[in-house]
């Protein structure tokens, strides 16, 4: 099937970059002795999870319940919910584990782990649950030199219906940096913060089965994890332009694009407007950091080459592209395609219903992605 077949806007997967950069991350973790546990909520997709696990125990992370119950019914049985536990999805969770699948939890609050006990308690179910850690993204997680690191595994390890199953902690300051130094830098902090609270726990003898760190970022860039035992990055599936200005990766890493039609010629502003709008692509502003010009993601050609121009504004269902260059602007009609690599791929990903497989320039298969909560 050719490209000019498929209905804009629509996901194309380049199936060779992703068989790649999951080798290339199967082979670090291989490499440093750390389990790879992907985190698929960047693809949602039961085929791109296959090919992340091939060779390892087929452990994920996901960020939904409803991720969780999809990848559970195609296989996958031992699954981390890596966002904290409150205790509206407690019933949900359960149904989870009682299906016969294991389910990991996490939480940083003291309140939830005695609410959760009760709960698994009443039902005669027992969760593996993991400490929260912030290490510098100050999101969510206990802060590891507070007297909470200690105090709420030591809950959780006394609990009747947990047990303690170690600490977590994602990077996501990785990605406000500037330099492959400076994530380099961010990568070894991140280690180091959590090998130190592991060490700490267990002067408590406080056991701590896994110590589970990553982003992709700094799982991408990462020389050394002595201490770690489990990794869990997402994005690195797939990259995007953000990780590709980041220094995350190259351009040629990048797997995934969003086919779109121009639908209107603007002669007199030589701007392009195309059928690709929020919906499609997201409306995350990407490495403005890096790149004022980065706009809502790179315009390349149908061969995937790169045009030089960006997208610069959108609404709900259109894009717009100013074309700079009047030769490019002159070739290009009303109905041609484009294709966009998008700022946030996973942002991008979870808007479109399916995947079009692209291998060596043709659509060889269609791929489902499952959204919701």
């Amino acid at each position: 099937m050719s490209l000019d077949s498929i209905k804009t806007p629509g996901l194309l997967l380049d199936i060779l970059r992703v068989r790649r950069n999951a080798e290339r991350m199967a082979e670090k973790a291989k490499q440093n002795g750390v389990r790879l546990r992907p985190h698929v909520k960047t693809h949602k997709c039961i085929e791109v999870a296959k090919i992340q696990t091939a060779g390892h125990n087929g452990a994920i992370t996901v960020s939904t319940l409803a991720e969780a119950r999809a990848f559970a019914r195609n296989g996958f049985s031992d699954i981390t919910y890596a966002v904290p536990i409150e205790r509206g999805k407690f019933a949900d969770a359960i149904k989870i584990l009682q299906s016969g699948i294991k389910l990991n939890l996490l939480t940083d609050d003291a309140e939830t782990v005695r609410a959760l006990d009760e709960a698994a308690g009443k039902v005669g179910v027992k969760f593996d649950v993991f400490l929260k850690v912030d290490c510098g993204t100050h999101r969510v997680g206990v802060e590891p030199n507070t007297a909470e690191a200690i105090e709420i595994p030591r809950l959780i390890s006394g609990a009747k219906n947990l047990h303690f199953a170690g600490i977590l902690t994602h990077a996501g300051h990785s990605y406000d940096v500037r330099t492959k130094e400076d994530i380099l830098t961010v990568a070894r902090h991140e280690r180091d913060v959590m090998v130190g609270l592991a060490d700490r726990l267990r002067s408590q003898s406080i056991e701590v089965p896994t110590v589970s760190v990553g982003s992709t970022p700094t799982m991408s860039l990462i020389d050394d994890l002595d201490g770690i035992d489990e990794i869990r990055p997402g994005n690195y599936i797939f990259y995007d332009n953000f990780q590709a200005t980041l220094g995350s990766c190259s351009f040629e890493d990048t797997a995934l694009t969003v086919l779109t039609a121009v639908i209107h010629k603007d002669a007199t502003r030589r701007r392009l407007v195309i059928d690709a709008g929020a919906i499609a692509l997201s409306k995350d502003r990407g490495p403005v950091g890096l790149d004022a010009a980065c706009g809502y993601g790179r315009v390349l050609d149908l061969e995937g080459n790169e045009t030089g121009m960006s997208v610069t504004s959108l609404s709900q269902e259109h894009g717009e592209i100013e074309a700079g260059d009047a030769d490019i602007f002159a070739r290009l009609r009303v109905g041609d395609r484009l294709r966009i690599l998008a700022n946030h791929s996973c942002l991008t990903a979870a808007q479109h219903s399916h995947y079009h497989i692209l291998e060596n320039g043709s659509i060889v298969d269609k791929w489902e992605i499952f959204s919701g909560w």
